[in-house]
């Protein structure tokens, strides 16, 4: 019988065209900085993937602590390269294998508060290192959508020209990160791209699977963040691999999400209604919430393969199935911006 964690591995991490025909296009060695994450392994192995098909043998090498040795070695079988690095201890990162294609990965989120000034180290010092060590490269970098605070719904998310105001320690240093990558990206001359995330979903974590959980187990739904956006894993791994391609200096902001503006209780009543379950909601919708308009990543990198209603189902069947997950929840519901 089918592995369904490998299956859902294979399809997060099988190359679009677009990336296929950017890493024909893009020479050299990937390294992916902080790869051991909830992302960063199958976006290793797009990379990989992606590279044998346009005949672009390459190295991709995989840089963490790797604290699940399990997950190191699942990488090496599928032929990425691994790095163990603590990314904080400036000698090793100088001595990390060149490459000329830089994905940085690598922050701090879950645990922030409490935990200030390791979050303020990895989101803000690290960056200065790797730019440092990186000066002759072209780097992805991810960010989040959390940068920009409470947008207004009826404006229907934040663009890229949207002045930040974040909300919370944690969504102040990813604005930290993001100027000192500028920084360096201005003074070194490095081509750079800025990726503001919000909510990828793999089916075993994300925005849906936290709603799905909730309803599963019939418990209530807090409405008051009422509004959010996602995009299927393997879009978001496959937009950032192409992001390689729009790096310049100063850094490209790009927005990374889903095209639909998602209402928490309609989702809600959907996944209720594929699992049978009922469903009961506390709290308002408030006007605001953290929200991206990702048109301008969309032109370049055309649509999601995925729709929200194709996720909603996949992530309902998965739950339904009891089917793992990561338990890490996504907190998207936090209006305080502490996490």
């Amino acid at each position: 019988m089918p592995d369904p964690i490998e299956e859902l591995e294979e399809a997060l991490s099988e190359p679009t065209h677009g990336v296929i025909e950017t890493l024909k296009r893009r020479h050299g060695d990937i390294v992916i900085l902080g790869v051991a994450g909830k992302m960063g392994p199958s976006l290793a192995r797009m990379a990989q993937r992606a590279s044998a098909k346009a005949g672009a043998p390459r190295r991709i090498i995989g840089v963490a602590r790797f604290n699940d040795s399990k997950a190191e070695k699942s990488l090496q079988d599928h032929g990425v390269q691994t790095v163990r690095c603590d990314l904080l201890d400036e000698e090793a990162v100088v001595k990390l294998p060149d490459a000329p294609n830089v994905i940085f990965m690598a922050g701090m989120k879950f645990g922030a508060t409490g935990n200030e000034a390791r979050t303020w180290a990895m989101n803000c010092f690290l960056p200065s290192l790797v730019c440092r060590r990186y000066a002759s490269s072209r780097i992805v970098a991810f960010s989040t959508g959390n940068v920009y605070g409470l947008s207004p719904v009826s404006e229907g998310g934040a663009t890229e020209q949207t002045v930040p105001q974040p909300v919370g320690e944690y969504a102040m240093s990813c604005l930290g990160r993001e100027r000192m990558f500028e920084h360096f990206s201005r003074e070194a001359k490095i081509p750079l791209t800025l990726l503001r995330l919000n909510y990828a979903c793999d089916l075993r974590y994300g925005v849906l699977v936290d709603l799905a959980q909730r309803i599963w187990n019939e418990e209530p739904i807090d409405v008051t963040m009422g509004f959010f956006n996602t995009i299927w894993q393997r879009d978001a791994n496959a937009q950032a691999l192409q992001a390689l391609d729009h790096a310049s200096v100063p850094p490209r902001v790009l927005n990374i999400t889903g095209p639909e503006l998602l209402k928490v209780r309609d989702v809600s009543e959907q996944v209720a209604a594929r699992m049978n379950r009922r469903v009961s909601f506390t709290g308002s919708e408030s006007n605001n919430a953290i929200l991206s308009n990702a048109r301008l990543a969309e032109s370049l990198f055309g649509l999601p393969s995925l729709s929200a209603v194709q996720l909603i189902d996949r992530v309902a069947d998965w739950v339904m199935q009891d089917r793992p997950t990561l338990h890490k929840p996504t907190h998207f519901e936090s209006r305080d911006g502490a996490f």
